[in-house]
């Protein structure tokens, strides 16, 4: 079955900013197209848990609505369709290969408890925050402050033995310091 029909056999049941659930066809449910579909589907930015229900042939995808649209999940979904790994032996394959791990149930529980409850993967939580910060304005506002903070540590000793002693005599040590400070708000304030 080709991409194109496999598209058209998936039916929609459940649709709702952040929330997405199909019904698809038996050949979707092949152990590498669940792999496949659950890893590209990960892959999106905004898309937080994949859950695939045997029982039904249903497929829950779940997404943060700020970081992704309804049509974006639809769109990567069709997108897998396209190299879709070839069809394995549905009970010999599983058969042979090897048991799995005592804890690795409890490990799958214990993660979807989390993406459930924390809000979605960690790498979905930090992206935003990391294009954020390496931003040309968020440099020059660090770079800003490290001078700030530099220049009063180099500066303090005559500040709190001199200028504060005797602010008259040193007006054009506070008439700079209070231009910079003056200066350095109003680049802050222009950003907004």
């Amino acid at each position: 079955m080709d991409a194109v029909a496999l598209s058209r056999s998936v039916v929609v049941r459940h649709k709702e900013p952040g929330h997405l659930r199909l019904e698809l066809p038996p050949r979707l449910f092949d152990p590498g197209a669940r792999a496949h579909l659950e890893a590209g589907l990960r892959d999106r930015v905004g898309v937080y848990r994949v859950v695939f229900e045997p029982e039904g042939r249903r497929l829950s995808i779940h997404f943060d609505p700020g970081q992704c649209s309804l049509a974006d999940v639809a769109c990567r979904l069709r997108g897998l369709l396209d190299n879709l790994p070839a069809a394995s032996e549905p009970a010999a394959a599983t058969a042979t290969g090897p048991a799995p791990l005592p804890g690795a149930r409890l490990f799958g529980q214990a993660r979807q408890w989390a993406e459930r409850f924390l809000g979605g993967t960690l790498k979905s939580r930090i992206e935003p925050i990391m294009t954020g910060a390496l931003t040309e304005k968020a440099t020059i506002n660090f770079l800003n402050d490290v001078l700030m903070f530099y220049l009063v540590k180099v500066h303090w000793d005559l500040i709190t033995k001199r200028w504060m002693k005797d602010p008259i005599k040193h007006a054009d040590a506070w008439l700079t310091t209070f231009y910079l400070v003056f200066l350095l708000m109003r680049y802050r304030k222009s950003g907004k």
